[in-house]
């Protein structure tokens, strides 16, 4: 398998469980673990912030802390919103290419193994917003290693 292709640190959700006395991390704790992951797991290509359990604001400001890679559009999220989250459910193509830009990255639909399939220039048709199963990274492959 070549090894990891990504790493994901994902949030903890403390409502509905019995950890519920512990606090989420701030934006700011998220942004630290983000970037000491970038710099410890230097061996992983690509690092992943899965905007629907941080929030768009946070995961687009995680791209200045090494994310390359945004998750995707998804048609409905279930399992973080029945523990209590409040992030959207779901995020349409243009959206997702908005937050990419306006994080200052150029987004490119890839393929699992990370090989680039498309990019999008900023004429591409706004008609076509339907939430689809497409994951976007944001940046060119390895641009930011």
């Amino acid at each position: 398998t070549n090894g990891f292709q990504v790493f994901i640190p994902l949030r903890f959700h403390n409502a509905n469980n019995r950890m519920s006395d512990l606090p989420m991390a701030t934006p700011l704790e998220t942004a630290r673990i983000f970037a000491i992951s970038r710099l410890m797991l230097d061996n992983i290509p690509h690092l992943k912030a899965y905007w629907i359990m941080l929030g768009l604001d946070t995961a687009q400001m995680l791209l200045e802390f090494g994310v390359d890679d945004l998750d995707g559009t998804v048609v409905e999220e279930r399992i973080y919103h029945m523990a209590g989250a409040h992030t959207p459910h779901e995020m349409g193509r243009n959206e997702l290419l908005r937050v990419i830009r306006d994080g200052g990255r150029e987004p490119v639909q890839r393929d699992t193994t990370y090989n680039v399939m498309r990019r999008f220039s900023r004429d591409d048709d706004p008609s076509d917003d339907l939430p689809t199963t497409m994951t976007v990274q944001a940046g060119a492959v390895g641009a930011l290693r």
